[in-house]
C-alpha cells in the first residue's frame, strides 16, 4: 500500500507500537535480573532459582519484543504508513527514514543477540546486546521523543496524533 495514500496508522499499528514501547522500556529499565544472573554463571555462583526467573523474564520479554517486530514489519508492509507532513524540512524527512530504520534493525538484532547470548552463550552477542545495541535504542528513544515534542510543539504538526488517535 503507498504511504501517500495513509493518513493514520491502524489500529493494530498502534497497538503493537505501545505495547513494543512498554516491553522495550521495561527490558532497558529492568536488567538486573539478567545481569546478576550472567555474572553468577561466569563467576561459577550458584544460580539461584529468583535469578532463574529474574533472567527468564528478560528473555521471554525480548522474544516477544521480536515476534511483535515480525508482525509490526509485516503490518507497516502491507498497512503502509503515513507520509511526512509537506512542510517538514527535507533533512528532518531523511533523519526521520534513517532513525526508523534503526529502531526496525534493533527490534531484531537486539533480542537475536540476547538470544544467542543467553541460550547459546555466545560472549560476544551478550557484549553487543548490553553495550552498543542498546545505548543506540537509547538515543534513539531520546530521539524519537524529541522530533515528537518538535512536531507537537515547533512545527505544529499532528504527527503525534496519527499513533494515538488514528
Amino acid at each position: 500500500m503507498a504511504s501517500s495514500l495513509v493518513v493514520s496508522y491502524s489500529l493494530s499499528q498502534r497497538l503493537i507500537h505501545w505495547i513494543m514501547a512498554a516491553l522495550i522500556l521495561f527490558n532497558l529499565l529492568f536488567t538486573e535480573g539478567m545481569e546478576e544472573f550472567t555474572e553468577a554463571a561466569e563467576e561459577g555462583q550458584a544460580v539461584t532459582p529468583d535469578m532463574i526467573a529474574s533472567a527468564n523474564i528478560h528473555a521471554y520479554v525480548g522474544i516477544a519484543v521480536l515476534c511483535l517486530a515480525v508482525i509490526r514489519l509485516i503490518l507497516r508492509f502491507t498497512q503502509g504508513a503515513p507520509a511526512a507532513p509537506a512542510d517538514e524540512p527535507p533533512l528532518a524527512q531523511i533523519a526521520s527514514k534513517v532513525t526508523h530504520a534503526t529502531f526496525y534493525l534493533l527490534f531484531f538484532a537486539l533480542p537475536i543477540a540476547g538470544i544467542a547470548a543467553y541460550y547459546f552463550n555466545i560472549e560476544t552477542a551478550g557484549s553487543l546486546h548490553a553495550g552498543p545495541l542498546k545505548l543506540v535504542m537509547w538515543v534513539l528513544i531520546v530521539l524519537h521523543v524529541g522530533a515528537i515534542l518538535v512536531h507537537q510543539f515547533f512545527w505544529k504538526t499532528p504527527v503525534a496524533q496519527r499513533m494515538i488517535r488514528g
